[in-house]
This record gives C-alpha cells, sequence and structure tokens, in this order.
C-alpha cells in the first residue's frame, strides 16, 4: 500500500481511517449509512480482501476507545492526539493543514479498502473509499491538494467521474457516488468505477452473506476470499497440504472468512466466523477440562471431543491411503499388525488439553491431558502404549506406580526431565517432568478456574465456551527471558504489552459456521 499512503489526500483521510480501523472506529459491517454510498459499492467483486471501518466514533464505542487509550498509551484524548499529529505532519513537509476547516465539514463515516492482486508476495492494484457528506466540499478540497503539486497531476474523465492522475507516482483520486475513491493507479480507479454499475462487492452473495451476522458494535471487519487469495497465489497447494484438508472436510476454494474488532473498556475482542471448516465445523465444550489445569500455567488450551474427531481423521486417510506410502484401506491394518489399535485408543478419549508452566527456559514444563470414557480405559490406554513401546525396544522405560499408573522415558534428546505417561481415575496425562503430569491430574493447588484472571475472561467470552487462556504478565515474563535482549521490535512493544491482563480465546459452530472469540483483556 505505499502508493497509497504517499497521497497528500491521506495524510487527512485515509491516516485517519486507518488509525480508526486499528484502534478508534465505531459502526459495524453491514451495508446501512447515514451519508454517503456503501463503499463496498465501489469494491471489485474479484477483490480477495476488503476492509471496512467506521471514520467517526461515537457513542459507546466512543467512550470504549478513549478507555483503552489512556489505560495501553496514558492517552486522554486520542480523536485530538490524531489531528494534532496529521497536522503536524503536513507542516513538516511545508504544507500548511487545518482538519476542522478542510476535512471535517465533508468527511462521512464509513470508509473501505480493498487489495486485489497478489504479486510476488505484494499487493497491487489497491483501492479505497471514503463517505463525503457534502461531494462539492470534497471536490474543493481535492482540486486544492492536487493544484498545490510541484508538477501537475493529469485531469480526466471516466464513465461521468472525473479524476486527477498525480504525475509523481500515478495514483488516482475523484469524487463520485457520496465517495472520495483514492486508487493505486487509473486503471485501478476505473475498475472502482465500473464496480458502482452494479458487479461489486455490495451485491456479491458470497459477501453479503459472511458480512450478515457482523456484530453491530463492531469497529471494523476484513473480508478475505480465502479462494481468491489461492488463486491469486497461483492455485497452490501441496500434496500433504491437499490431503490434510481432503481428510478433514475442507475445501479452502470455497471458503470465506470475516474478522471483526470490537473495542471494550477494559478488553479488546476479536470474532471470526468462518466455513472453512467445511460441514461439520468444531463444536462441543472443554471449558471444564480448561479449567481444572494448574492456576500456575502461563499459557492452557482444550479441544472437544478430540478422541472423536481424530478417530473420524483416521477413517478418512484409511480409506483415501497415503500417495506413494500406504494404500487405501492398509493403514488400520497395518498398525493393528504392528500391535496399535487406533480406533480403540481414540474412542477411549474424549476432551484433549494442554498447559504450560514456566519463567524461563531453564524451569519450562508441560503437560497433555487426556479424558477417557471411564478409569479402566484410561488405565488401559497407558498400559496399552507402554507395551507397544517396550515392544519397539524403546530404552528407559520405567514403570511408575502409587497414586498414578504409567511409566516414564527418559533420553539425552528429552533434556532434564523425563517425558511421563500416567493414569489416575478418567485422566490420562503426558508430561515433561512428574511434577506437571501429576499437577494436571489435579492432585493439589488452585485450578484456572479459581484465578480472577481467568474468571474475568469466561465472563468476557459470555455464552462462547472458552478454548484457550494465557495469562499475560507471566507470558510476558517467560517472553522477556527467551527473547534476545537486543530485540528492537519487542523491546518496543514491551511498555504496551505490560498493560494485558490475559488473551482468552472461545470457540464454537453456528450453523455451518466456525466461531471464533479473541479477547485480550486490558488493566486499568
Amino acid at each position: 500500500m505505499p502508493a497509497l499512503v504517499k497521497l497528500r489526500l491521506v495524510l487527512p483521510v485515509l491516516l485517519a481511517a486507518v488509525v480508526a480501523l486499528l484502534v478508534a472506529g465505531c459502526g459495524g459491517g453491514g451495508s446501512d449509512s447515514s451519508s454517503g454510498a456503501d463503499p463496498a459499492s465501489v469494491m471489485p467483486t474479484g477483490a480477495p480482501v476488503y476492509l471496512d471501518f467506521t471514520v467517526r466514533p461515537e457513542g459507546e464505542t466512543k467512550t470504549n476507545i478513549e478507555a483503552l487509550a489512556t489505560s495501553i498509551a496514558g492517552v486522554d484524548d486520542l480523536g485530538e492526539l490524531i489531528i494534532d499529529e496529521l497536522e503536524q505532519s503536513a507542516s513538516e513537509d511545508g504544507e500548511e493543514f487545518d482538519y476542522e476547516k478542510e476535512v471535517e465539514p465533508w468527511l462521512g463515516e464509513k470508509g473501505g479498502l480493498f487489495l486485489r492482486e497478489y504479486v510476488e508476495g505484494d499487493f497491487e492494484g489497491v483501492g479505497a473509499a471514503i463517505q463525503v457528506s457534502d461531494e462539492g466540499e470534497a471536490q474543493d478540497f481535492l482540486e486544492k491538494q492536487v493544484g498545490s503539486d510541484s508538477e501537475p497531476a493529469k485531469k480526466g474523465s471516466y464513465e461521468g467521474a472525473d479524476f486527477w492522475v498525480e504525475a509523481e507516482d500515478g495514483t488516482t483520486l475523484g469524487v463520485f457516488d457520496g465517495l472520495i475513491v483514492l486508487a493505486e493507479d487509473e486503471a485501478t480507479f476505473k475498475s472502482m468505477v465500473d464496480a458502482s454499475e452494479g458487479d461489486n462487492l455490495s451485491e456479491n452473495e458470497d459477501f453479503t452473506s459472511a458480512v450478515a451476522n457482523v456484530p453491530d458494535e463492531s469497529a471494523a471487519d476484513v473480508f478475505v476470499d480465502i479462494g481468491g487469495l489461492i488463486e491469486e497465489a497461483g492455485n497452490e497447494i501441496d500434496s500433504e497440504t491437499q490431503l490434510f484438508l481432503d481428510t478433514v472436510g475442507i475445501e479452502p476454494k470455497e471458503a470465506t472468512a470475516v474478522a471483526s474488532l470490537i473495542p471494550g473498556s477494559d478488553n479488546v475482542e476479536i470474532d471470526v466466523s468462518t466455513n472453512l471448516s467445511g460441514d461439520n465445523p468444531p463444536s462441543g465444550d472443554a471449558s471444564e477440562l480448561l479449567g481444572s489445569l494448574p492456576a500456575t500455567s502461563v499459557g492452557a488450551f482444550a479441544s472437544a471431543e478430540f478422541g472423536k474427531r481424530f478417530n473420524e481423521s483416521i477413517d478418512k486417510i484409511d480409506a483415501n491411503g497415503l500417495p506413494g506410502q500406504v494404500p487405501p484401506h492398509q493403514l488400520k491394518a497395518g498398525l493393528k499388525e504392528a500391535g496399535i489399535d487406533l480406533e480403540s485408543i481414540a474412542g477411549s478419549i474424549g476432551d484433549v488439553g494442554v498447559f504450560v508452566e514456566g519463567n524461563s527456559e531453564r524451569n519450562l514444563t508441560g503437560a497433555v491431558v487426556l479424558d477417557a470414557e471411564d478409569a479402566t480405559q484410561a488405565k488401559n490406554t497407558v498400559s496399552n502404549i507402554g507395551l507397544f513401546l517396550r515392544g519397539t525396544g524403546t530404552p528407559g522405560i520405567t514403570a511408575i506406580n502409587g497414586k498414578a499408573s504409567g511409566f516414564s522415558i527418559r533420553s539425552p534428546e528429552l533434556g532434564r526431565q523425563p517425558l511421563v505417561v500416567i493414569a489416575k481415575g478418567e485422566r490420562i496425562a503426558i508430561g515433561y517432568g512428574l511434577e506437571s503430569a501429576m499437577a494436571s491430574l489435579q492432585e493439589a493447588g488452585e485450578t484456572l478456574s479459581d484465578s480472577p484472571a481467568y474468571k474475568e475472561a469466561v465472563s468476557a467470552l459470555g455464552s462462547t465456551p472458552i478454548t484457550a487462556y494465557v495469562d499475560g504478565p507471566a507470558a510476558l515474563k517467560l517472553a522477556s527471558a527467551l527473547v534476545p535482549s537486543d530485540e528492537e521490535g519487542f523491546k518496543e512493544a514491551k511498555p504496551y504489552l505490560t498493560k494485558v491482563d490475559y488473551l482468552a480465546l472461545g470457540s464454537e459452530a453456528s450453523g455451518d459456521l466456525a466461531v471464533a472469540k479473541l479477547i485480550v483483556g486490558v488493566g486499568k
């Protein structure tokens, strides 16, 4: 998008819109608007990525944004800060600019930006549109901007829409249909004019159905035509990836996704919905397992009905085979001959959880936790795994008895701790070190569900089951120990990361869509 950033017009308008997109937007991704046309109405249907946002925050959204700006960056008036920065930037370039007089009178509510052609790792054919409340005022502003260039812009007209092409880089701008339109080049501008005649995103069924359920309080939305992106990249999906996608029933070339940004007073929420998961999106609720993991976890994740889905995947792989490796209908039979009954193992597993503990590389540990249908299945599954490993001659295996039964494996490759596989009650734990494995079996100590931050995360997700959790301060401490001290990006981000209390991810199925919520809790 470098060409857009160069625009003198974009200094007061597009930069404000981009800031709005990132931290200060309001409104949602629907097609309603009180000023000007819907920006999506000039976006070509072939654009695989489209962003929409509202430039002027109001009401509760504005209040929430200001609260976040104060909490995260210590900024009391974000809008005033943005305008001051824009005016100062223009002044430094030798161009006096007064936002209140020159832009505010005509600036509308919504904006949009599309990325079309993906060529050699970058997008070409970029265009943007922002609503205007007064086309005449916007036109006057444009004429003033292009007229101040040392080398005059070329003026033209296409299908009744006047435009200017800047001499420096070919950026093309114009006003039509209640929108101020910016394009990377003249051809892209003309494609937007053509789109306004009817073949545009706002009338595209894939787009309208994808954004139909965008939350009203969304600050900004990103629509991605996943199939379109794959096509732009040359339809390149390697055979192994394609096999995996076929196995789980995913057809990416038909998929779309929408992400929405929702500011709260003490958190930022990102909602994602997609049909990428196929006809049977993940469902279930593993929050009980997640909440039972140790309170000292830096991060934890849980997946519902893992055994069932694992079994379904194995069935599909067995039916199709592995090209050049295993013929169809031979995988499960071959493994049974080797003493591995995948169906039996998968059938004994319900939900699965994972957690990580520690604040440095030296004391980093964690475990995988599996819920079995009953205690007998849990014990038998661990026993069968141990027998199989002994049968293959795996060295370093030692039996474990007592409160939990199982075995441990020691080897130089594993480092200072053994890999421990144990069962107790209806749970199986595979941990790096006995302590982590035992902690996952609820032997003692507080759990995540006892943590105030975790409770806040669950509350913020509402009815959406929590599937993953990260403790902000603990994660930052671990990252500080692992990331090189001279890493500039981390050093710059660290003052803001100290404000993060937690990250929480929730997911569920909604019809044929997979829906996820990411909540970033921000401390006061």
